[in-house]
């Protein structure tokens, strides 16, 4: 059925388009001058030559989430094989194989300490792990079962040990006390699955990436947003802090990725990928933030320097395509997965 087009909501409707547009003119102000030209002076980011020091070897079906220890050592990774695997990435040891009762993961996530992994995904909960302990079985024990989304987990990020951050697809992001059990916050942030979450370098805040083509700011104790970003035209799929805490990067379906500047609450540069036929599925940004490394759907995954918005370089090796990739804290090395069921280190 086609909407109402009653004189009220044409009303409404006219005064919504004066205000973003409002809004896209107080933008232009602050846009005083382009990135790149800006950057003009700087000298040219030299060519990052990665390779696949590691090829991890162990999973039997898409490997679909990737997420690296505060150790910068080891990673975890869950597969739609129903196996968390955490790796020795300096090795290319299994260190542990956990089972799960769900093989449909969509995300994972290692705490900072190490101590604990994190899953989630068709299963409408987040299970949490601790790698310390064992059952009588031998696998990580589960700490808590996490249950209570009308939607599946898309993405999941532990504040610290006690708290666990969670986006879903009934368009909610919660934050659940890890030794209770028990949501602490709880509300809808989105018009669309919440798909991707990102801390900021000190904690406190983190930004969402959603299906609704938007990614917004919040602040972690409060429920409505700091800001809102538009710019993206289709499903942003993965969203990145800048390790100065003063902007963000995103990949998105719609072929391109984008840095978006806080201060001046708007994108400031837009990066397109050299074959430009391909959606990105994932993205990080090097320790200096002068990298952006982005995953795509065409197995590849592509480096722009941030400052020149110029392409640096492509990793090439994946046989499918890249699902996610996470950067070493240390900034040392890059995991990536890939639907072609193996992990790569780079470095």
């Amino acid at each position: 059925m086609p909407p109402k087009n009653d004189p009220e909501t044409a009303g409404l409707r006219k005064e919504l388009e004066e205000l973003l547009n409002k809004i896209k003119e107080a933008q232009q102000k602050e846009a005083d001058v382009k990135l790149d030209s800006a950057c003009s002076g700087v000298a040219d980011a030299p060519k990052v030559r990665l390779t696949t020091k590691k090829f991890l070897k162990g999973h039997i079906n898409k490997v679909n989430s990737v997420h690296y220890s505060g150790d910068s050592r080891h990673c975890v990774t869950g597969s739609l094989d129903g196996k968390l695997i955490i790796w020795d990435t300096y090795t290319g040891n299994k260190i542990q194989v956990i089972p799960l009762r769900s093989s449909w993961v969509m995300s994972v996530a290692f705490s900072p300490s190490g101590n604990f992994v994190a899953c989630g995904g068709m299963d409408n909960m987040c299970t949490v792990y601790d790698v310390n302990n064992r059952d009588s079985t031998g696998v990580a024990k589960v700490v808590r079962e996490l249950a209570g989304y009308e939607g599946f987990l898309s993405s999941c990020r532990f504040l610290d040990d006690k708290n666990i951050l969670t986006g879903s697809g009934d368009m909610k992001i919660c934050i659940w006390d890890l030794e209770s059990g028990k949501r602490t916050t709880d509300f809808e942030a989105h018009n669309g699955d919440v798909v991707s979450i990102s801390l900021s370098p000190d904690g406190n805040t983190y930004v969402t990436g959603s299906v609704d083509k938007t990614c917004k700011l919040w602040d972690i104790r409060d429920q409505k947003p700091k800001q809102t970003f538009f710019g993206h035209e289709a499903d942003v799929n993965s969203v990145c802090y800048h390790p100065s805490g003063q902007a963000f990067a995103t990949a998105s379906e719609d072929k391109s990725a984008r840095m978006f500047d806080i201060r001046s609450d708007q994108q400031i540069v837009s990066y397109q990928s050299p074959s430009a036929n391909s959606g990105f599925t994932s993205c990080g940004l090097s320790l200096s933030g002068r990298i952006l490394l982005c995953g795509s759907d065409d197995n590849n995954i592509y480096m722009w320097d941030t400052l020149k918005n110029a392409h640096n370089g492509t990793l090439s090796g994946h046989e499918n395509r890249v699902t996610s990739l996470s950067v070493a804290s240390n900034g040392i090395a890059i995991a990536s997965c890939s639907w072609d069921q193996h992990v790569r280190v780079w470095g």
